[in-house]
């Protein structure tokens, strides 16, 4: 009845006093309560009670507020993430299961356990050799020609001598030869025969005629470059007869022709006589025909090793073809680099356990002190392997061999310096070709006695050995392999007649515990068939003139072109 009586004067407009106006019905509650049982109104519900504890109270009026605000969306995922933790937390550590984690395929050295395994089914395996059927495809890029020219006309008068000092092993000293040549001819400057670096990695002392035949040299370039085997009298007394008085050019790594053409050749002009040391690598692949011309001249035709070395890879050769009478004289010829240092200097893990990690920690602290050990190095084994950088072992390249088709009675010729832990190593390997031959197999102790202590001389027979083999398989990177897949180029019409194997795929293979003998050969039979296709690639041109030599740019570039490069200065 109140109420009532309240509507009526706030409507009314008369009255003693302004009445107060009603209430805002947005913050009212929604939940109205009814009349308890006993009293006037109109239902007969009860009323909820309230919460008992603090603890209710609280949760109540929080739960009033967000249901209120609309805010549950907001504490749902905090307080999910509570509960979470709280029961995470009731959970006995004991019963959470363990996860095994597994090596990725590839990332570990199992080639032994594959060895075990397929060895019966590869025994007896009688299918056609493949030394007789390997090469297929055949060059398409034009014809081949010698690259001498012929040409008589004399050479403008010189600008000046040029020294260079070639470090590195064989093959690296080779690569700054060329190079020497090449820029000489291109500057019209005189090349002194080049020194070679004593280096306490190679630890050779020989000079270039130990090596080379310098008199073949000097006469097969002489209508290109003039070559002499030492500075005349008159300019080293300008010097004081000491080399260190010369002017020394630095030059980058990988410089254009351009860059001696304008900073070296002035300085040539006013001193007639330069040095440039070091020298390995000092030149771009990327240069103009007469300059690729002139390294392909030095490399293919003037570089000739001298006699001593010559005459005995020819004996070696004779010999081993001998020993290949069932296959007509024709063998494979393999670059296997499983040196110790290599072993050490890959950081890959094979199959020696704890005395091969310690060994090869000590190996490399010996060969590059501290380079392995600085803070922030890691080194991953696994992802190593996987990537294709680790050397292929000895029972690794058999396996490999054996799967391309080539039988047990294939005669080898393996180039290599002291394989690590040949005793154990070398085993498998002489196990499925029995007929491998090495250097000091074929020769004598007499015959290789004035090579014994000379790295290079070594490098150099091998080169030859494998130079004249039916296939040549590379193992690892490196000068000795690109250069000899050139000069193959060079001597087989275009082809080099060269397996270079796929080592990611390698190390996955080898890894595969599932395996047959049927399924591996397949997929290194694609592997040959992949190598006999890249074996007649023609050179794109940022690609080494050693690895990809241009029949066009030795034979239809001559001197002419050389000079008139210069007529400009």
């Amino acid at each position: 009845m109140q109420l009532h009586a309240y509507n009526r004067l706030g409507s009314g407009g008369g009255g003693g006093g302004t009445p107060s106006p009603p209430s805002s019905p947005r913050r009212s509650p929604r939940i109205h309560r009814r009349p308890s049982k006993g009293t006037g109104g109109g239902g007969g519900g009860r009323t909820p009670q309230a919460p008992r504890g603090v603890g209710q109270r609280v949760a109540w009026v929080m739960l009033s507020i967000l249901l209120r605000r609309q805010a549950i969306f907001l504490f749902a995922p905090l307080l999910y993430v509570a509960a979470m933790l709280l029961y995470m937390g009731s959970i006995s550590l004991d019963s959470v299961p363990h996860i095994i984690s597994r090596p990725a395929p590839g990332s570990v050295y199992r080639s032994p356990q594959l060895y075990e395994r397929l060895r019966a089914d590869m025994d007896a395996d009688n299918s056609t050799d493949a030394i007789a059927t390997v090469w297929k495809h055949s060059y398409k890029g034009g014809g081949w020609r010698p690259c001498i020219n012929t040409s008589t006309n004399g050479l403008p008068e010189s600008n000046g001598y040029i020294y260079i000092e070639a470090n590195g092993g064989l093959n690296q000293q080779r690569t700054s030869i060329c190079n020497a040549v090449a820029v000489a001819g291109y500057l019209n400057a005189t090349l002194v025969i080049p020194n070679f670096h004593y280096h306490s990695i190679w630890r050779d002392p020989s000079k270039f005629r130990d090596i080379y035949d310098e008199d073949h040299f000097i006469k097969t370039l002489a209508n290109d470059v003039r070559v002499v085997d030492k500075v005349p009298e008159l300019i080293m007394e300008r010097f004081g007869h000491n080399m260190s008085n010369v002017f020394n050019f630095k030059v980058k790594a990988w410089s254009s022709i351009q860059y001696y053409k304008d900073a070296v050749l002035p300085k040539l002009v006013e001193e007639k006589f330069i040095r440039i040391s070091p020298f390995a690598n000092r030149l771009s692949f990327d240069s103009p025909s007469a300059v690729q011309r002139l390294r392909c001249l030095a490399n293919f035709e003037a570089l000739k090793f001298s006699n001593p070395i010559a005459n005995l890879a020819e004996k070696l050769v004779s010999r081993i073809k001998e020993r290949s009478f069932e296959n007509n004289g024709k063998y494979i010829a393999v670059h296997l680099r499983f040196e110790e240092d290599m072993v050490a200097f890959s950081c890959c893990i094979f199959d020696g356990g704890e005395q091969e990690r310690q060994e090869m920690n000590a190996a490399r602290e010996r060969g590059w002190r501290g380079k392995f050990t600085k803070p922030g190095r890691v080194i991953r084994p696994g992802a190593i392997r996987i990537n294709g950088k680790c050397p292929l072992t000895p029972l690794e390249v058999g396996l490999m061999l054996r799967g391309m088709g080539f039988s047990n009675s294939t005669a080898i010729y393996l180039a290599s310096g002291k394989i690590y832990k040949a005793e154990k190593t070398m085993g498998p390997l002489l196990e499925m070709f029995p007929l491998l031959q090495t250097k000091e197999t074929l020769a004598s102790a007499e015959e290789l006695a004035p090579f014994k202590n000379f790295s290079s001389r070594m490098a150099a027979i091998d080169y030859s050995v494998c130079l004249h083999s039916e296939v040549f398989v590379t193992t690892q990177g490196g000068n000795f392999p690109q250069f000899l897949i050139g000069h193959r180029r060079h001597l087989y019409g275009g082809h080099s007649k060269t397996i270079k194997p796929d080592k990611r795929k390698l190390a996955v293979l080898f890894d595969n515990p599932n395996i047959g003998w049927k399924a591996l050969k397949r997929q290194l039979l694609t592997m040959r068939s992949h190598s006999d296709a890249k074996g007649i690639e023609i050179k794109r041109p940022n690609d080494s003139i050693y690895s990809y030599p241009c029949p066009d740019c030795m034979c239809r570039s001559n001197k002419t072109e050389v000079l008139s490069s210069l007529q400009d200065r």
